[in-house]
């Protein structure tokens, strides 16, 4: 089978602006509904309708009714993957706006990618890592038993990532670093320890903030500084 009908078909979808909103306002793991995700489309909820009900037959989004609403998520990390790579691209072409707010500062410092952690503190994670051999420096990422021992000793379960079917070390391409940070379940879980740790908090969309505390335990524990 050619690939190029099936890459035109998801592109053509990821095209239009509003949709590409909606899947923006995803990228943080959160499942909204359809009037706050009408308003980050800033469309009506008619049109939200139907963007949502292409996205899904897609496989796109995923969702859920609870109650009287009905909830709609990515339908996996993957597709955050690509709206990053995306993001990344639209940066290096100039497609995206030349000066930066601060709200675009707060999102290069660190930020969610669907589950785990982007932006320059994202990739000075992944780079710390291998440079303490904890993971395979090439292509395919994959955990050295120095680094199983090490994130274990973290708090991490990482023989049950491993039973997972989701791949445990993945490079993921950030969009404003154009480096690789760290995906895949253990990025999501090294994420999720430094929250439980109160070392990061969750702001409004997709940032994410560093405690002081938090701060320093990173670069400590990852041998890794944040430019």
């Amino acid at each position: 089978m050619k690939e190029g009908p099936i890459i035109a078909s998801v592109a053509a979808l990821l095209g239009d602006p509003a949709r590409a909103n909606i899947l923006t306002a995803l990228m943080d793991g959160r499942a909204l509904t359809v009037s706050e995700l009408a308003e980050a489309a800033g469309v009506t909820l008619q049109t939200t309708s139907g963007h949502l009900s292409k996205l899904e037959a897609a496989n796109l989004l995923s969702a859920e009714k609870q109650g009287r609403h009905r909830y709609y998520r990515l339908s996996g990390p993957d597709v955050a993957e690509v709206l990053e790579a995306l993001m990344g691209l639209a940066q290096r072409t100039g497609a995206t706006r030349v000066r930066t707010g601060p709200k675009d500062m707060a999102l290069r410092s660190a930020r969610t990618c669907y589950d785990h952690l982007a932006g320059e503190r994202g990739v000075a994670l992944l780079r710390g890592a291998q440079r303490q051999g904890l993971l395979e420096d090439g292509q395919d990422l994959a955990l050295t038993d120095k680094g199983h021992a090490f994130f274990t000793a973290f708090g991490i379960d990482v023989a049950a990532l491993e039973k997972g079917r989701r791949p445990v070390c993945r490079a993921c391409l950030d969009w404003s670093e154009r480096r690789n940070h760290l995906g895949g379940s253990l990025g999501a879980a090294v994420l999720s320890r430094m929250i439980e740790k109160q070392w990061v908090r969750r702001e409004a969309g997709r940032v994410l903030t560093f405690t002081c505390e938090g701060a320093d335990g990173f670069d400590a524990t990852f041998g890794a500084e944040a430019r």
